[in-house]
């Protein structure tokens, strides 16, 4: 993704230092592009947890980078005393955030990456920095790929729109600021206009961080992609009045049977398309599917958060960057920052590999391997 011309990933290794690992910190977008550095597993627990980074994908590649960081600051006396450094760093990762399962699965990478390659201990920090970096680029590959595949969703609907822009509505943040680059729900859509097919973006703000509104509107202007940021509730009334020709959203984690958790309000966007006969797609890298679980509903966890998340805003005035308190002081709040999407919702999966069907025979068609 270009930033004011210039490329970015959201996650690499500081060009002349190797230990340094620099992100860009979200949570000061759109506002202010501010680079952080993190050289610490502690930094990149923090980062992952208080959401300086987020999204299923670059959780994964942050963890993987944290991983390397883990095993570049372990104990050297022994084998022994560097795996146990190594182990607990890893469970401290884990403990981060439970929802997205891009963060176990490359955290479990690397720890394998590390046993392969033997007992010397440097090794093993080679094989971690390797790995770290493989992550990244496959998932930079992966969401070019999705950008190619569901692109042919958004060119159908043009041809039969004889060239009018299609209505695209996305929820949260699944774009390249969520991922290493390209992003996965927006990696069609950014195809799309560059192969010059007139597309608009309906962005939800989506309640209570408002990733919609400060990252997904701030990334399509960089890329100059015609959006507009609407409330959270406003999809159904835009469906009802044929106001959006097509959905297209992220996942932190995919049941192989095709059950679908993603940022809260997905479900409701889901059942308003379901109503109004509006494809439903999600768009996401192999990655976050759960190769293990079968029912999202019952098994998938969902992350409760902070609730002063949902009492207090803040935003750019006059005076610099406030917050402000939305809410009695008095009443309670309560912050699920995830919902789950059953499959019968869902009009298909958009991966790496191609388009499937939200149910365990789609996605074992796609992933064959993975059958057990």
């Amino acid at each position: 993704m270009n930033v004011h011309g210039q490329h970015y990933r959201t996650i690499w290794l500081k060009p002349g230092d190797p230990t340094v690992v620099q992100i860009i910190d979200q949570r000061r977008l759109p506002f202010e592009f501010a680079i952080e550095e993190l050289t610490t597993v502690a930094d990149v627990a923090l980062a992952i947890k208080e959401m300086h980074v987020r999204g299923a994908g670059l959780i994964g590649a942050t963890a993987g980078y944290g991983m390397y960081l883990a095993a570049l600051h372990a104990p050297r006396t022994a084998l022994t005393a560097f795996q146990a450094a190594v182990a607990a760093d890893a469970a401290r990762l884990k403990a981060t955030r439970p929802t997205a399962v891009n963060l176990a699965w490359a955290v479990d990478r690397q720890l394998a990456a590390m046993a392969a390659a033997g007992e010397e201990i440097d090794a093993r920090i080679a094989a971690a920095a390797r790995t770290a970096q493989e992550i990244a680029d496959e998932d930079a590959a992966f969401c070019r790929s999705i950008g190619e595949h569901g692109v042919t969703l958004i060119e159908e609907i043009a041809r039969r729109k004889h060239g009018a822009p299609v209505n695209v509505l996305t929820h949260c943040n699944a774009g390249w600021l969520a991922f290493v680059d390209y992003g996965t729900a927006t990696a069609p859509i950014y195809t799309a206009h560059d192969r010059g097919i007139a597309v608009h973006v309906w962005v939800d703000e989506t309640r209570p961080r408002n990733q919609g509104a400060r990252l997904t509107a701030w990334e399509l202007g960089q890329h100059g992609v015609p959006h507009t940021v609407i409330v959270d509730n406003a999809g159904g009334h835009l469906m009802q009045h044929g106001l959006v020709d097509l959905v297209i959203v992220g996942s932190d984690r995919t049941t192989y049977t095709g059950d679908v958790a993603n940022k809260i309000g997905t479900y409701l966007k889901a059942l308003a398309a379901h109503d109004n006969g509006v494809p439903f797609y999600v768009a996401l890298p192999s990655s976050t599917i759960d190769w293990e679980m079968r029912d999202g509903l019952a098994e998938i966890p969902i992350e409760e958060r902070d609730a002063t998340e949902v009492r207090i805003m803040d935003g750019r005035s006059s005076d610099g960057i406030r917050e402000i308190l939305i809410m009695p002081e008095s009443s309670r709040a309560a912050n699920y920052a995830f919902d789950v999407t059953p499959a019968r919702l869902v009009s298909g999966l958009i991966t790496e590999r191609g388009v499937c069907a939200a149910s365990e025979a789609g996605v074992f068609s796609l992933y064959p391997e993975k059958r057990r």
